[in-house]
């Protein structure tokens, strides 16, 4: 995979993992009722599910674009048209509830449940996934691209939650970022849109 398409994946990638969400409200409130460890435990047990959900985009894409390319042009556009309506609805939001999570006592086990859980039983992370995946997979990709591209979503969302989970337990770092999450909403619209348009421009 050449270096400016990894580069343009892991971008997206990082915006997909740092755009508030449940997935961020589930890490904080592991962080703040349990401290470090059940943070960093939640942070990575998520990014194995998300690693999951990437692997069966990776596998199911090149399946579709081998023998469906009509099809795989359908999955294309609409994924385009789910990205900015993600970009839409960033835009428009607040303040970021998912950023007002309120700590429970909590345990290591209990945050790799919950981890797994979050990751998989969101629906939406699929679709983001097929959207997304969907501009970087291509019919003669070999299987080490498509390891490379499993990785590098697994990797980019767990550093990204265990830092969360560091920073958070023992700093003023989440005040801070309530206090700036209307500007990551709107810095995320923005790049989610701008992606959608490359898109349907091809």
């Amino acid at each position: 995979m050449p270096l400016t398409l990894w580069l343009s994946l892991a971008a997206v990638c990082a915006m997909g993992a740092m755009s508030p969400g449940p997935s961020l409200a589930m890490v904080l409130r592991h962080t703040l009722g349990g401290g470090r460890a059940p943070g960093v435990v939640a942070g990575i047990s998520h990014a194995l599910g998300v690693g999951f959900y990437a692997l069966l985009t990776v596998w199911g894409l090149g399946a579709v674009i081998t023998h469906q390319p009509v099809v795989f042009n359908v999955i294309t556009w609409g994924g385009a048209a789910y990205l900015a309506w993600l970009g839409m609805k960033a835009l428009r939001a607040g303040r970021g509830g998912a950023l007002n999570a309120q700590a429970t006592i909590t345990s290591p086990v209990q945050a790799a449940r919950d981890g797994v859980i979050v990751a998989l039983a969101n629906p939406k992370l699929i679709l983001f996934f097929v959207a997304l995946l969907s501009q970087f997979v291509s019919a003669d990709m070999g299987w080490a691209a498509k390891a490379i591209i499993v990785a590098t979503a697994t990797l980019i969302d767990g550093a990204w939650y265990v830092l969360v989970a560091v920073a958070l337990s023992h700093s003023r770092v989440l005040p801070w970022l309530q206090a700036r999450a209307h500007w990551i909403n709107r810095i995320t619209g923005v790049l989610l849109i701008a992606l959608a348009l490359r898109v349907l421009l091809g």
